[in-house]
Formats: structure tokens, sequence, C-alpha cells
């Protein structure tokens, strides 16, 4: 439960690269998501290429921690052969913060920039990674090691807990 309290969105990062092993880590927390029929829509795309980073923070005007980043996975889905097809966005959200969590119990920082449902965003992604057909972009997460700590929000609120009786 500390990872949930813990995390927060890391936008600088150090160039210390990322080891197998924790990208291993990371990828693996991804694919322990729960999905709507245990369909697993799910691919993953690890970027490291300086260029191909740079690329990516080109594709929305918040997407610039990418290129700052030693590593960034682009969570991507499936868009055929699915159980329950249009719950593939909702499996991937769970994916993707599966993925952050474990980022920070890596002592990693991360952050989830959003693609879908942005066509213009999915198209320059799928162009950049040169993505097969049936392969949408979820989101781009820059992984790598804080520069600086970044402390998490409090973000309870007691005014939108409402209790519902007969």
């Amino acid at each position: 439960m500390n990872a949930i309290f813990s995390r927060a969105s890391v936008r600088d990062f150090l160039t210390t690269p990322l080891s197998n092993e924790q990208i291993d880590s990371l990828l693996r927390a991804g694919m322990a998501a729960p999905s709507a029929g245990n369909q697993q829509p799910w691919e993953f795309y690890v970027v490291q290429s300086q260029g191909l980073l740079y690329s990516l923070s080109k594709v929305s005007p918040y997407a610039y921690p990418a290129q700052k980043a030693p590593c960034a996975i682009v969570p991507c889905y499936r868009t055929s052969a699915l159980r329950f097809a249009p719950y593939a966005q909702i499996d991937m959200s769970a994916c993707c913060q599966n993925l952050l969590l474990q980022a920070v119990e890596l002592g990693l920082g991360a952050v989830w920039l959003g693609i879908a449902p942005e066509h213009d965003r999915m198209q320059m992604v799928k162009t950049i990674l040169r993505l097969p057909e049936g392969i949408e972009p979820f989101a781009i997460i820059p992984v790598g090691y804080p520069q600086k700590e970044v402390r998490p929000q409090d973000r309870y609120n007691p005014h939108r807990i409402h209790f519902v009786e007969e």
C-alpha cells in the first residue's frame, strides 16, 4: 500500500539507464493487471533510443518528459481477437497503474502521458514506432531515476464520498 500513497508524477530524470531486470519487473507488473474476461489486450514497446524518445516527446504539449527519460514504455492494445473489445482501454488503465506503482517499488520515477483516445496523438505514436496493423498506442510512460524528489499529493476528499442507504 505504501506505493499507492508514495506515487507522484516524475517528469525529470537522471540519465542513468535502467537495467533489463528493472524493465522486466515493470512489464511483469503491467501484465499482472486485471482485464475484462481476462483478455489481456496489452503489448508493450520499450523505447531507449534518444532519437525515438525525442520524437515521442513531440506527440503532445505534455509529452516533453519522454526526451528527458532514459526509457519510455509505450503500452499498446490489440484491436482484434478480444472478447470484450470496448473494455480494452479500461484494461490498459489498470495495466498502466500497476506499472506506475511498480516504478515506485523499484525506487524509480514515472509519469503517465495520455495518448488514447486522442486519435492524432495515437497516429503520431503509431508512425514513430512503426506499429503493426491492429495495435493501438494507449500511453507513453517515461521512466527512470528521479532527478529530484517529488512529493505526492494527498488527494483524499471526504466531500466526494457518498454512502447509499435504502
